[in-house]
């Protein structure tokens, strides 16, 4: 008897994972809804950059056209890289609790970009992803930012150098520096 009842509660704790579902969908359509978004300002984007020719347009309109384009195309790459984190970790999630991709095996796509073993692969892919947004966030802020006293470029370079410290930690955690690419060559031949 109590084996039956120690049965029946290890299967239903094993199939409350698919209350995993909710956040594999759910991510899923916040990405399609990102995706969806970052295309419309892209659209945007080239009608307003369709009046960049016009002759009667003054000088400054024409520089403040030219920003606000630039800005522009970062916020749209933001947007891009915000809904690539989503599919990522929708899928991610998808492949550690519920089942394999099984289309995904078969892709040579898959293994760029479901290489996801456990949670920690998940967060790290999910943090080189975040990490790409932050850069792009910096750069837009650097785009507008005006500069009032020299603490500004203290602050400015600053930024410019945790972020360059956070590439080198990312790529040398993977691996990836110039003993890890050599030894995954040798590893090939």
């Amino acid at each position: 008897m109590i084996k039956f009842f120690e049965g029946l509660f290890e299967g239903a704790l094993w199939n409350s994972r698919f209350v995993i579902l909710t956040a594999v969908v759910g991510s899923l359509l916040a990405g399609f809804a990102i995706f969806y978004m970052a295309t419309v300002d892209v659209f945007i984007l080239f009608q307003h950059a369709m009046h960049y020719a016009d002759t009667s347009m003054t000088e400054e309109a024409r520089k403040a056209l030219h920003d606000s384009t630039v800005s522009h195309i970062v916020e749209v790459v933001d947007g891009y890289l915000l809904a690539t984190v989503m599919l990522i970790f929708s899928l991610g999630l998808y492949e550690l609790f519920i089942s394999d991709i099984n289309q995904a095996h078969g892709s040579k796509a898959s293994s760029k970009i479901l290489v996801i073993n456990n949670l920690d692969d998940l967060k790290s892919r999910l943090a080189k992803v975040i990490l790409m947004i932050m850069i792009v966030t910096l750069f837009e802020e650097a785009l507008n930012m005006h500069i009032a006293a020299p603490i500004d470029l203290v602050y400015f370079g600053a930024a410019i150098a945790l972020i360059a410290l956070a590439l080198y930690w990312t790529h040398a955690a993977d691996g990836s520096g110039h003993g890890g690419k050599e030894s995954t060559e040798e590893e090939r031949h």
